[in-house]
């Protein structure tokens, strides 16, 4: 058994990362309720205007008064790119993992050349496994503004018209409570509709465009593919903090029980060394009465 001594520093090493694990516990918790009040307050406007989108690009197949090229597939699959949204650090369970993971099974999915547009310095375990990172960007902890996603969606936007890609997938961790968190891989180029509910009537919906499609989709396409975009770095950043807090709490509940055990192994040598000394004593007095 080990000395009294040891044990002692071992119980004063895990009570010093209870303190450290419960604090980022408490850290990651308030930060969890802000992102998923964020997240919750554009989830209903997000889904209905990718409604739209898919109903626009309904209207689109085969009409070409309303073509636009963000809504026309491509013949032929030749290049894709993933934009992959992690966190910047780590402590947070399997969530990079499984997202990563999903982005994988993508990649296995259509085999063929993929690039990876990083979103989180947690991705950058990529450029270690060989895959090809086509660009990085910063990712905050909790999005005040829609301004961090126009640099992403407008290179997506140009790099997707000049043909480098032949279709844009965004993979992101999408919230369902502070224990669920699910990986999820949307298409955002091209759109497809084939998912629209048909009870809509979409076919026989009626629209007018003014001044004119071309102008209207011009600025109405990207403008929804950027909110659809804003919101899964919403969704991620809610899944990230969940995870965390989840994680923290785990680790805080499994310190508790390590720091319980160790107490109860000192309190044995403790009272194995008293054991000890009181044989000792009686051993000496017995010596000397002899």
């Amino acid at each position: 058994m080990a000395s009294t001594k040891e044990i002692s520093r071992r119980i004063k090493s895990v009570s010093s990362t209870k303190k450290i694990t419960k604090a980022m516990e408490m850290v990651a918790a308030s930060k969890m309720r802000k992102a998923i009040e964020a997240a919750l307050k554009t989830r209903t406007y997000a889904n209905l205007s990718w409604e739209l989108v898919l109903r626009l690009a309904k209207m689109a197949d085969g009409n070409l008064e309303i073509s636009h090229p963000l809504l026309a597939p491509r013949s032929e699959i030749k290049k894709v790119a993933i934009v992959l949204i992690t966190s910047n650090r780590g402590m947070c369970g399997a969530y990079n993992t499984a997202i990563i993971n999903k982005a994988k099974e993508l990649i296995k999915q259509h085999d063929t050349e993929t690039d990876f547009i990083l979103v989180g310095k947690k991705g950058g375990t990529l450029y270690n496994q060989d895959y090809k990172v086509a660009a990085e960007f910063d990712k905050s902890d909790l999005l005040n503004n829609s301004k961090e996603v126009f640099p992403i969606i407008n290179l997506v936007i140009s790099e997707y018209l000049s043909y480098k890609y032949d279709k844009v997938f965004v993979a992101y961790t999408d919230f369902v409570n502070p224990a669920k968190q699910i990986p999820r891989v949307k298409q955002l180029l091209p759109l497809e509709f084939k998912d629209v509910d048909s009870s809509n009537n979409l076919e026989n919906t009626d629209y007018t465009f003014e001044p004119n499609p071309a102008e209207v989709l011009d600025v109405l396409i990207p403008r929804l593919l950027e909110i659809q975009l804003l919101q899964a770095f919403l969704e991620a950043n809610a899944s990230e903090h969940s995870s965390r807090m989840t994680a923290m709490h785990q680790a805080t509940e499994a310190a508790s029980d390590m720091e319980s055990e160790l107490t109860l192994f000192y309190n044995k040598a403790r009272q194995a060394s008293i054991t000890s000394e009181i044989a000792e004593i009686s051993a000496g007095a017995n010596a000397l009465a002899e």
